[in-house]
This record gives C-alpha cells, sequence and structure tokens, in this order.
C-alpha cells in the first residue's frame, strides 16, 4: 500500500522515535556494569543491581498494559513514564551509594519497562491499519543501539562515564516529545492471561520451548550487561566498547532482513539450532579470553544468532500455538527469555564475578546454552519422528 502524505509523516516519527528509544537504551546499559565497577561495587552487589531491570520487568510490564487498557490513552501514559524515566536516569549520576544505587535502578526500570511494550503495541495497531511494514520501523531501533554504543563509548572516554547518564535522559526526553505525533487510535492488545496461560501449559511443545529459551535466550540477553566489563578486562577501553557492540547490534539488521526467506527455506527449527549453536559457541570461545582483536570481530556472531534466532524462536511460538492464545504466548515467551532467563543469569553471574573473574561467568553462559541446544534438538527430533509415524499410519 502506497502511504499518503499524513501516513509518511507519522510513520517517519515512528522511525525517528525508535531510533532515538534505542539510542537512550545504548547509552546507558551496555557502559553501567563498567561504570558500577568503578564505583567499587562487589561482583554480587554488581550481579544484583543488574538483574533488578528484568525482575521489574516481568510485573511492570503487564502493569502498564493493564492501565493502558483501562485508560484507552497509551500514548499519555507512554509521554509521563519517559518523564520520569527521564528524571531517574538524571538523578542517577548523583547517587554512589549502593542501597541508593537499588532503589535507582529499581524505579528506573519500573518506568521504562512501560516503553518497549507500549511503543510496539501502538506501532503494530498503526501498521496493521495502513499495511506498512513494521520490520523496518522496528529495525531503526537496532540501528539507534548500534549507532549510539559507538559514540557514547568515544564521549565517556573524554568526559566520564557519568556522561552516559546525561545522553540517557536528553535523547529520551525528545523521543518522549515525539509521542505526541502518534496517532491517536492506537490501542493495546487485550491478553487474557489467566485463561491463556492455563491452555498453553497444555501444549508440551510450547512449554520445552520456554524452558529452551530460558536456557539460550537469558545468556544472551544478560549478555549486554557483562560484555563492556569484559572487553575492558581483557584491555579493551570504553570506545572499544562502543566498537563491539557496533559490529554485534550492525550485524543484527541485514541478517533480520533475510532471516525469514532463509527460515521459509530452512526451516524453523533447524534455524533455531543453528543460531543457538552459534550462540554456544560464543560462549565458549569467550571463556578462554582470546585476544581482544578475535573478540571484536567474533561480535558478528551476535547477527548471527540474534538475527536469526529471535525471529525463529517468534515464528516457532506462533506457529504451535491457537491463534487465540497467541499473544499471551508470545507475552510469555519474552517474559521467560528476556525476563526471568536474563535475571538468573545476570543474578548467578554477578556471585561467579566475584569468585572468579568474567571468563567464568561466559563458562556458565556456555553450559546453559549447551542444555538449550540439546533440549531444542530434543524438540526438533521429536517433532522429526512424529511426522514420520503420521507418514507411516497413512501409508499403512
Amino acid at each position: 500500500m502506497q502511504l499518503n502524505r499524513s501516513q509518511t509523516y507519522i510513520t517517519t516519527m515512528f522511525v525517528l522515535y525508535y531510533f532515538l528509544q534505542y539510542f537512550g537504551f545504548g547509552a546507558l546499559y551496555p557502559f553501567l556494569t563498567v561504570y558500577l565497577t568503578e564505583l567499587g561495587l562487589s561482583g554480587s552487589q554488581l550481579g544484583f543491581i543488574i538483574s533488578i531491570p528484568p525482575v521489574v520487568m516481568i510485573f511492570a510490564q503487564p502493569f502498564w498494559g493493564i492501565l493502558a487498557d483501562y485508560t484507552k490513552k497509551p500514548q499519555l501514559i507512554l509521554f509521563l513514564t519517559i518523564l520520569c524515566a527521564v528524571t531517574v536516569g538524571y538523578l542517577l549520576n548523583l547517587i554512589d551509594h549502593y542501597a541508593a544505587l537499588l532503589v535507582g535502578i529499581g524505579l528506573l526500570s519500573f518506568f521504562q519497562s512501560s516503553m518497549i511494550p507500549l511503543t510496539d503495541s501502538i506501532t503494530l495497531s498503526y501498521v496493521q491499519k495502513v499495511k506498512y511494514d513494521y520490520g523496518f520501523i522496528r529495525l531503526w531501533g537496532s540501528v539507534g543501539f548500534a549507532v549510539s554504543v559507538f559514540i557514547v563509548g568515544r564521549v565517556s572516554e573524554n568526559f566520564g562515564l557519568t556522561i552516559i547518564f546525561y545522553i540517557y535522559s536528553t535523547i529520551l526526553l525528545i523521543a518522549a516529545l515525539l509521542t505526541f505525533q502518534f496517532p491517536k487510535e492506537g490501542e493495546t492488545a487485550k491478553v487474557n492471561l489467566k485463561e491463556g496461560i492455563s491452555e498453553l501449559v497444555k501444549i508440551p511443545k510450547f512449554t520445552l520451548f520456554l524452558l529452551a529459551t530460558f536456557l539460550i535466550y537469558g545468556p544472551v540477553f544478560s549478555n549486554n550487561s557483562y560484555f563492556g566489563l569484559f572487553i575492558t578486562n581483557i584491555g579493551g577501553t570504553l570506545a572499544g566498547v562502543g566498537i563491539a557492540f557496533l559490529i554485534a547490534a550492525g550485524s543484527e539488521a541485514p541478517i533480520m532482513k533475510f532471516a525469514n526467506g532463509w527460515i521459509r527455506r530452512v526451516g524453523v527449527l533447524k534455524i533455531l539450532l543453528i543460531s543457538s549453536f552459534i550462540a554456544l559457541l560464543r560462549w565458549t570461545f569467550y571463556y578462554f579470553e582470546p585476544p581482544l582483536f578475535f573478540v571484536y570481530f567474533s561480535t558478528i556472531a551476535q547477527g548471527l544468532a540474534n538475527g536469526l534466532g529471535i525471529p525463529a524462536a517468534l515464528q516457532y511460538v506462533t506457529d504451535i500455538v491457537p491463534p487465540k492464545v497467541r499473544i499471551t504466548a508470545i507475552s510469555l515467551y519474552t517474559t521467560v527469555g528476556a525476563g526471568l532467563g536474563s535475571w538468573f543469569c545476570i543474578f548467578v553471574g554477578g556471585f561467579i564475578l566475584e569468585k572468579y573473574n568474567i571468563a567464568a561467568v561466559y563458562g556458565f553462559f556456555c553450559m546453559l546454552g549447551f542444555l538449550g541446544c540439546t533440549l531444542v534438538c530434543c524438540i526438533y527430533l521429536l517433532g522429526k519422528k512424529k511426522k514420520i509415524s503420521i507418514v507411516q499410519k497413512f501409508n499403512g
């Protein structure tokens, strides 16, 4: 469908918003672990603090969704929560006490938890109405994140790491103003969690895949918290952290563009196996603390693992569940991987970091990844065996 002038303007606002939102995320989270380490926090304290966002997300995202459904004003809620996150983000640079940091990161996570689900819901409502490509708009979020870590890494070397809070708050303030340009008719999708979950737990393939998601994507998402520290520990600079994230996040976008075609040709479970195995190889590689140059080069693996794995996982979930509980299934899949899995890996990783070193954290990721790959392989073989038995029964 060809967009008219008004629709082109709104689409441009969405693209710019996604770029700025993820630019803000990229300015803060890849460098937060390094910043907290410089404050003198222990490994367990570090792990506890950076495990707060995924835990808060588990409970806060449904709250914001229910509030948006009740008020029918998702744009207003999004605007107000961004303003609150901007305020907390600015104040965080004034805090250096552990207890105060716990409260500050908790508040920041609570307000920020509204951004991704509400933005995606408003955007999906819009693109379905005008028959536009959601993937193209979302792609600019990955671009914003990649550009951000590269720029902020260099800037923070010259002005100090406290600059990450100023950049985060300033960029998201601009993004908040863009929400007034969003279409007013956007509504969030309603999800009946109680009925949906009771039906989903009766699907064995889905429950098995949730466990695989926990094991595979827990390390994938928590890597964003530990990778900056890994780079600096093996001799990299803050600018080097930015370069590494630029390559990693930047490589996702072109691969995602072709992911759906590859999934159709190769098969969704085969793509999941390939992407999971690539992630496993990456964690194993980091466990042996390779030279810095090879670590930079290895970040391309993130494009393959995430660029293929995330679309494939989403496709598999939508394929194996009934349409009426599809939104609930996707919400649960996201919560288990990006929420519970990420929290577990970050929290346990903090204790491992304190007792051993950052390489041992990636050894832990490696063990989880191996179990996840094994589980996906079992799901694939069980599915293949079931197909063979159906064909034999039909022929017989």
